[in-house]
């Protein structure tokens, strides 16, 4: 998941927000809108794995600058 630094106005979050209320929904405080990246990574083991993962964040699907990322690993089962 890739989304803005929480310092970084989030005009999309805004108009989401916004939505919601006008349609009924004004228990709904803020929304802040994200990137949601889903990679099929092979690997040796989770910790390589995850060393490669956190690179390509940084390297690419991130801009460091203005947004914060985390990512989950999950292992998958070989038939």
């Amino acid at each position: 998941m890739v989304s803005l630094k929480e310092v970084v106005n989030d005009p999309q979050g805004l108009v989401v927000t916004d939505a919601l209320h006008s349609l009924g929904y004004p228990e709904v405080g803020a929304a802040r809108v994200g990137k949601f990246i889903s990679l099929e990574v092979a690997g040796q083991d989770l910790e390589s794995a995850r060393e490669r993962v956190d690179e390509m964040c940084r390297r690419l699907l991130c801009n460091g600058v203005i947004e914060d990322y985390r990512f989950e690993l999950r292992p998958v089962a070989v038939a």
